[in-house]
């Protein structure tokens, strides 16, 4: 069923046969497992590598790094698109591929690319982020882990940090930390912290509302020595890389609101044909066919201003503001969606057989990471204002 009129113009044939082999993937590697992953907190690393061998990892890595070649981020989108419509939030691969990427991309130099970007490819190396901290969430100013520099360049690094997907399966992670106390918003660095480093050690992995199967964990770093090596870009310049890399981020979850939303919907049309009350499909009612002309006339408007996004950011031309608007307005809608759907499934809604259920307990973050949507609106607001 096809829930907007509108013809999708921002993808050619070669994307189509992209999402074709997602979906493909998706049905034959993921969903069988998707439910035992949900129990045991965690995806199976084999998962990353059968990814990685499919050309779902790295599209947009240069060729001669084991990567797709392809600097196009509509491949991205189908693939998160895909992952959320199956309803398989466990697999972490939009934070590889659409967060931690362009990092290792525009800030590795030559050696660490060779020695990182073809295991990011093939899946033998998981990535992670790690900027939220204990006490600061959106607010990476506040951030308190630290870096020093000893007298062999070496870097000396202790904090921790919290909220991490891929937090317990990752081989590397992008860690923000402190350089210069007193150099504000220039006083951050992003080093590369790989598995095995002395000092850097993995907490529990937390026990969330929903993504049950997206292992998500707390890291803390003792005295790690980072060898100068691992600094990702210039001392100093973190806090600058991050807000370059956020609008990617925003959009990417924007891209999965609105396709989490639309895969409520249509989950739901299709109950309420076959749901009955009173003698009568639940579709039958005024209320019904009201309440799903609301949500699906919603929907179709979200996807035409995200598919604007999506032109927009491969040709560079995405602002920071608009990305922050479709961040925050799809992921509220795509809550706001799933709600009403759960509504409409009547007591079975609440069941976690069904997959409205999973959604309600799965999308309430998006509301939440990425930056909240409050900090969303601060974004737009200061750009109306100045």
């Amino acid at each position: 069923m096809t829930l907007t009129a509108m013809q999708r113009e921002i993808f050619d044939d070669e994307h189509d046969a992209f999402r074709d082999l997602c979906r493909t993937f998706i049905a034959k590697e993921i969903t069988p497992h998707h439910e035992r992953w949900e129990d045991e907190g965690q995806v199976d690393r084999s998962i990353w590598t059968a990814a990685g061998a499919a050309g779902l990892l790295g599209m947009g890595v240069p060729e001669e790094y084991g990567g797709g070649g392809v600097d196009d981020f509509r491949y991205n989108a189908v693939l998160d698109e895909e992952i959320v419509a199956a309803g398989t939030s466990g697999v972490g691969y939009p934070l590889h591929n659409d967060v931690v990427q362009p990092y290792l991309l525009r800030l590795c130099t030559e050696e660490q690319k060779q020695r990182w970007l073809p295991g990011f490819c093939s899946g033998e190396l998981i990535t992670a982020i790690a900027m939220t901290e204990p006490g600061t969430g959106s607010d990476l100013q506040g951030i308190a882990t630290n870096a020093k520099q000893d007298a062999d360049g070496d870097w000396i690094l202790n904090g921790s940090k919290t909220f991490i997907t891929n937090g317990i399966l990752a081989d590397l992670v992008i860690v923000v930390a402190k350089t210069d106390p007193d150099a504000k918003h220039l006083g951050f660095t992003l080093f590369v912290v790989e598995r095995g480093m002395a000092g850097f050690e993995r907490g529990r992995r937390l026990k969330k509302v929903g993504m049950k199967a997206q292992d998500t964990a707390e890291l803390s770093f003792t005295d790690v020595r980072v060898p100068d090596a691992n600094r990702l870009g210039e001392v100093g310049q973190g806090f600058v890389y991050l807000m370059q890399n956020l609008a990617q981020e925003r959009l990417s979850i924007a891209v999965a609101s609105v396709a989490g939303a639309e895969a409520a919907l249509r989950t739901t049309v299709e109950y309420t044909k076959e749901r009955k009350a009173f003698g009568r499909p639940v579709a039958n009612f005024q209320n019904t066919r009201f309440e799903l002309a609301e949500m699906d006339t919603e929907v179709s408007i979200a996807r035409v201003f995200v598919d604007r996004c999506l032109r927009e950011h491969v040709t560079s031309e995405l602002s920071v503001p608009d990305a922050a608007k479709a961040k925050w307005w799809c992921s509220d809608l795509q809550n706001r969606v799933v709600d009403r759907c759960v509504q409409l499934h009547g007591g079975y809604g609440y069941m976690l057989e069904y997959p409205i259920a999973r959604a309600f307990v799965d999308s309430r973050v998006q509301a939440i990471y990425g930056g909240t949507n409050e900090i969303m609106k601060e974004i737009v607001g200061r750009s109306l204002i100045g």
